[in-house]
């Protein structure tokens, strides 16, 4: 059989103020695009379909367009809740997603021990019969009660949480015991040793969240992993990978390779992946310099992180915007920054706020003429309105 393998999407995704709408949509038509070129019999979306857990009616409209997309190829899909997603309001697509014969799993079962809806089974059109474990992103609050984590130290609470999953997927791996079967997994994880993308939500990637891959199961034949944006096979007791963002989220991610896994596996073959690039979206792109060295830069079609080796100024970010008008972050280049970590710094006991703001000023290394003037016009002006 043949599995489409991909996963945060974050759609939604808002950069430095610039919407990326046009991009996802582009970006989520390639992603057809090669299902409809490779013909999969599966398709697993391993969760962050979403930036945020209040997505707007165009983010929604869009996923929901896509996942029904990707089932029109003929492929059965499968799409999991990760920790941007609301796993609830997920879950209360599921009338729609079952009408469209779209496997959605957007959290755990409320009642104790009725995992069986986590475990998703099928039969490809040549007849090869396949099993999926589809954990959604777990949270740490919800894995463990609180009377536990208040109970714990911190390495034994990280412990208690990779141990929980690690039941988990054991109970829900049992039938993988049966020969003759495609047996899968994907969850919503940070695996120990894997690489970061960049952008992630760091308080969801830190070691209290990450797991040893050997809470995997030898005798699965593929897991497919979302969370992590870059693009890795992990070492595991099975084949296990990252399928990575289809598109770089944040500036963290600009020498990521964005693409999609293909992955073909049979029963008694191991699993073969490939990497199939996505383009569509616009590159994120890192440059510094002058302003006279910026006039050279000619990057029309990606997203610019402006590192300026300028002395900071009023107008300033305006003057690199007018020559790079995709330039969505200006910022000084620390470089040029005074290095002023081994002096204390100023109490503010006692001290005006025209006093405070000049010596912000001589900490940024910023000697523009009328800017003390334009502070202190400023303040009065609120006093007195005070």
């Amino acid at each position: 059989m043949r599995i489409l393998h991909t996963s945060d999407w974050h759609v939604g995704k808002v950069l430095k103020g610039r919407n990326r709408q046009d991009e996802h949509i582009k970006v989520l038509a390639q992603v057809v695009e090669i299902a409809q070129a490779e013909r999969p019999d599966l398709v697993i979306v391993a969760g962050d379909l979403y930036d945020t857990a209040a997505p707007t009616a165009d983010a929604t409209r869009l996923v929901t367009r896509a996942l029904s997309a990707l089932r029109k190829t003929g492929a059965r899909v499968v799409a999991i809740g990760g920790n941007h997603d609301n796993g609830a309001a997920l879950d209360a697509l599921r009338p729609w997603a079952d009408a469209a014969g779209i496997e959605l799993r957007g959290s755990y079962p409320k009642k104790k021990g009725d995992l069986s809806d986590l475990l998703i089974e099928g039969t490809t059109e040549s007849g090869e019969r396949w099993r999926l474990v589809a954990l959604p992103f777990l949270s740490q609050r919800y894995a463990i009660r609180a009377a536990e984590m208040y109970e714990l130290s911190a390495a034994e609470a990280n412990q208690t949480y990779a141990d929980l999953v690690a039941r988990l997927i054991a109970k829900l791996s049992e039938p993988f015991a049966e020969t003759g079967v495609v047996n899968l997994l994907t969850a919503h994880l940070t695996i120990v040793g894997a690489s970061t993308g960049g952008g992630e939500r760091e308080a969801h990637t830190i070691m209290g969240y990450a797991v040893p891959a050997t809470v995997f199961p030898p005798n699965a034949h593929y897991v497919a992993l979302g969370h992590l944006h870059r693009t890795q096979q992990i070492i595991s007791p099975c084949p296990t990978r990252y399928s990575g963002s289809p598109l770089a989220v944040d500036f963290g991610e600009e020498e990521n390779v964005c693409s999609v896994a293909i992955v073909d596996v049979s029963a008694d073959q191991a699993a073969r992946v490939r990497d199939v690039p996505v383009t569509s979206a616009l590159t994120l792109r890192t440059v510094r310099g002058t302003l006279e060295q910026l006039k050279t830069v000619n990057l029309p079609d990606a997203w610019l992180r402006v590192l300026i080796r300028e002395t900071p100024r009023p107008g300033l970010r305006e003057d690199v915007q007018e020559l790079l008008p995709n330039a969505l972050e200006v910022r000084i280049d620390p470089d040029m920054l005074p290095d002023r970590s081994g002096k204390r710094s100023a109490e503010r006991a006692g001290r005006s706020p025209r006093e405070l703001f000049g010596d912000y000023l001589d900490s940024r290394g910023n000697a523009e003429d009328g800017v003390r003037e334009l502070f202190d016009e400023l303040y009065d002006e609120v006093s007195s309105n005070q």
